[in-house]
């Protein structure tokens, strides 16, 4: 199993990448998995389902099941957010794993950048941002740079350079 990041702030299109990304590696013959950190809170339960009941009555976890998927919800309930590390462990193997946000964490990235959005770039302060990809690739001289809009050469970067979880997990236990 093998992952790499997308990172950037909020606005920069790093869902819209994925949401693009995925069928072309799903093409190419890989199975991939996403790790989403959401800034705010969220919810995937809502009132008068027995499961949102069985989470209000102090169930830590909740198991959800049918013939299509099933979905795990745990509750936090004080505890501390898992690290990307925990997560990680909690997957079901695959050829990919593409992680959005956690950026603050030490694993493999490529930056996703807009110049509509003003903020600064994040890859001058952090090594493990691989490349960026940005509606302006000519302002970039650093590292690799895409065209938010070149999906195959953004596939074809994140297929070389993913890094084995287990090299990221242990670059995170260091960290």
């Amino acid at each position: 199993m093998r992952m790499m990041g997308l990172a950037g702030w909020s606005g920069a299109g790093k869902t819209t990448l994925i949401k693009r990304l995925l069928p072309s590696l799903v093409a190419r013959g890989f199975s991939v998995s996403t790790v989403k950190h959401a800034h705010h809170r969220f919810d995937i339960d809502h009132p008068g389902k027995d499961s949102f009941a069985h989470r209000e009555a102090g169930a830590k976890e909740v198991l959800i099941v049918s013939g299509e998927r099933f979905a795990l919800m745990h509750e936090l309930r004080g505890d501390d957010e898992p690290d990307l590390k925990k997560l990680l462990t909690l997957m079901t193997p695959v050829d990919f794993v593409i992680v959005e946000g956690f950026k603050s964490e030490a694993y493999p990235k490529i930056e996703i950048h807009r110049a509509e959005n003003g903020k600064a770039f994040l890859h001058p302060d952090d090594e493990r941002i691989l490349a960026v990809a940005t509606d302006h690739p000519e302002a970039i001289t650093v590292r690799p740079s895409f065209d938010l809009a070149d999906i195959e050469a953004i596939a074809d970067f994140i297929v070389a350079h993913a890094a084995p979880v287990e090299e990221v997990l242990g670059v995170l236990t260091r960290s």
